[in-house]
């Protein structure tokens, strides 16, 4: 495989975490960095543990506010909302006008 020379600039954390993996590993420093592009790359669009936790937070908390009512009360409160909305508002004319 073809390889081309680049230059990055890393800060110490990073530098240090590449360099102790490099020597756990005995691999090269380009080897690591291959292998952690590659890796990223293939997680890009998918959750990360942390978006994994809140995003399960937010639907346990969703899961408490469903509501307990049959499932046909509530369907027809809705056509009774639809079908006073259909209707043009008041039926009578109020004494203030």
């Amino acid at each position: 495989m073809a390889t081309t020379k680049v230059t990055f600039t890393l800060d110490a954390p990073a530098l240090a975490s590449l360099n102790d993996a490099a020597a756990r590993l005995s691999l090269p420093k380009s080897e690591i960095v291959r292998e952690a592009i590659l890796e990223f790359h293939a997680r890009i669009g998918r959750l990360g543990e942390r978006e994994r936790i809140d995003m399960l937070r937010a639907l346990d908390e969703l899961v408490t506010q469903v509501s307990s009512r049959p499932q046909a009360d509530v369907e027809n409160e809705l056509a009774e909302i639809r079908s006073a909305r259909r209707t043009g508002g008041r039926r009578s004319i109020s004494p203030e006008a």
